[in-house]
């Protein structure tokens, strides 16, 4: 490409008039990596960012797919907010955009809708004014955003993905190897789960014994996520810090997680801040899983969908075009 890439939209000699980003969900926590381990799965949520003449509106958004009803069309945005954010970063004006959503990430499930919003706008942003940010940057960024880095990370990034601060200053960013024979399955249910709500529940001091716990099982399941030693699995995934509270919430979590574990499933977690269930199972025993979860739920008079997926390892993807 030729071009001033360090520009304003409407400055350069070669336009970037259209970025489509391809945003994948995450699952974040796996059990005890509260707030800090997340990954990225095969589904996804599309924001197409077109340049509007100048002079006009300042935003037009639209929202498709399902639960599109429930999206905010007007600068409130989430996904909007972001991309102004890299604006204000780089000291220019937005320029006037349209934003098409195509939806694929349930909304407030614990699949990280709102990271999606928050790197499909960032990125889009920034591939708009030339691409000025290193990816670290806009990392950086989508972690302000969003408070912490569980989800927006891998959502960028893809894959597996531990975050730890550095000395408090700054983010230490770790890949985890992901076995190709851990399936993640995602049980996702027709009800929502406030991440406000899910807080709320949390104690706000843990015992010692608890937070030892975590710190054993966290490394244990690093190690196996890494090896895909199912023994490890099945014990790793256990968690004092954030489950046992938030188990509460969810109708049926229990049985649910009976019937997974009955059909094979490695361990059963709660997706984020829920209600979405995740499990890992071996690729012989996922169909098995998730037809007893899909059971299980409908049992208790809850629609649910599951999805047998894979990890994405791309992270957000930027397609431009260029006039």
């Amino acid at each position: 490409m030729v071009g001033k890439w360090n520009c304003s939209a409407y400055e350069c000699a070669f336009v970037i008039s259209t970025v489509t980003v391809t945003v994948p969900a995450t699952t974040a926590n796996l059990g005890p990596g509260f707030d800090c381990l997340g990954a990225a799965l095969t589904l996804s949520n599309r924001f197409r960012f077109s340049l509007l003449p100048p002079g006009g509106e300042t935003v037009s958004i639209t929202a498709m797919g399902a639960e599109a009803e429930q999206v905010t069309t007007d600068a409130s945005n989430l996904a909007y907010q972001a991309f102004v954010k890299v604006y204000q970063h780089l000291k220019q004006v937005p320029p006037p955009i349209k934003l098409e959503l195509q939806l694929g990430v349930p909304l407030a499930r614990g699949l990280g809708s709102s990271a999606t919003a928050i790197v499909g706008g960032l990125v889009g942003a920034n591939a708009l004014a030339g691409s000025p940010l290193t990816v670290e940057a806009v990392m950086h960024m989508a972690i302000a955003i969003e408070g912490h880095p569980d989800n927006v990370v891998p959502s960028l990034l893809g894959g597996c993905r531990l975050a730890a601060t550095h000395r408090d200053v700054g983010w230490e960013i770790c890949e985890i190897p992901w076995h190709s024979s851990i399936v993640p399955i995602v049980a996702i249910p027709g009800f929502e789960l406030s991440t406000k709500l899910a807080r709320q529940v949390l104690p706000t001091t843990y015992s010692r014994a608890d937070a030892i716990f975590n710190v054993a099982h966290l490394g244990l399941l690093l190690r196996g996520l890494e090896t895909g030693n199912g023994a490890w699995l099945q014990a790793a995934m256990q968690d004092r810090i954030h489950q046992p509270y938030r188990q509460t919430l969810i109708p049926g979590y229990e049985i649910v997680q009976t019937a997974a574990l009955t059909a094979g499933a490695y361990g059963v977690v709660i997706s984020g801040a829920g209600p979405t269930i995740l499990a890992l199972a071996q690729p012989h025993t996922a169909t098995a899983v998730s037809e007893a979860i899909a059971t299980a739920w409908a049992e208790q008079d809850f629609a649910v969908t599951v999805h047998v997926l894979q990890i994405d390892q791309k992270g957000a993807i930027a397609q431009t075009t260029i006039e």
